[in-house]
């Protein structure tokens, strides 16, 4: 039989292998974007550990958020997921500022100029809903909703319906302004309920579901399973080419 001591201390060593073994587990990164011949087999949302070697082809880009940063892999090739990450946090939080979307003004904040010349216009902050597009849109607090369009030039009013009780609110941008306010005094929108957004006269017309989060995500590659769990794509998408650029 072992003795008292003699059992704390297998015991000891039992805890030190333990935390030994937990340190060596890869950790695993998440692909938020993924084109090229082999986009089948990294698609969006697919987990590889970080010292998981992937072969691409030409022509290929593949974009993965792990716990250390970005890997923007592209063209043909092996390469490692975990080898020389872009360190993305300063971005990330940049990105994910709730600040930003927590203005308590309900008129427009002023942004920069958008034209229809070159690559299209980002969205700065996750938290905006962009006006041009339909989809899922994850949001931390449903009663701060602020509007997002890629070209700021000129007066446009926008129209927000709630499809279920088709009450409505009119949100308007000033000349030079990219993001105005849905006022929570007049509409607070409704998780799972469609929203339509139509432009001026009626113009782009872009559906939204809203789904609130149920918590805060220190991490990038924690934040896009969140937001492709939720269906969430197209802040998915905004979350990789902001990280990945």
């Amino acid at each position: 039989m072992f003795s008292a001591k003699a059992k704390a201390r297998l015991l000891n060593i039992s805890l030190a292998g333990a935390l030994l073994a937990a340190s060596t587990v890869a950790m695993a990164g998440v692909v938020v974007k993924s084109s090229g011949p082999s986009a089948g087999d990294y698609p969006v949302g697919t987990k590889l550990d970080d010292d998981a070697t992937i072969t691409l082809k030409a022509g290929d880009s593949v974009t993965v958020l792990t716990s250390k940063g970005t890997r923007v892999m592209k063209g043909a090739g092996q390469f490692k997921v975990g080898d020389d990450p872009k360190a993305s946090r300063a971005r990330f939080s940049a990105l994910t500022r709730k600040r930003a979307a927590k203005r308590v003004r309900t008129g427009a904040v002023r942004g920069g100029t958008g034209t229809e010349e070159g690559p299209r216009p980002m969205s700065p902050n996750l938290w905006y809903v962009d006006v041009s597009q339909s989809g899922t849109m994850c949001l931390f607090d449903t009663s701060v909703v602020r509007l997002w369009r890629p070209v700021n030039e000129g007066i446009a009013t926008y129209r927000v319906v709630d499809t279920a009780s088709q009450s409505s609110i009119d949100v308007t941008f000033d000349d030079g302004d990219d993001v105005a306010a849905l006022d929570p005094a007049r509409m607070t929108v409704t998780t799972g309920t469609p929203y339509t957004l139509a432009g001026p006269e009626g113009t782009n017309v872009s559906s939204i579901t809203f789904v609130a989060m149920s918590e805060d995500y220190a991490g990038a590659d924690q934040l896009a399973e969140a937001l492709i769990e939720a269906g969430c794509m197209g802040q998915v998408a905004l979350l990789a080419e902001r990280l990945g650029a």
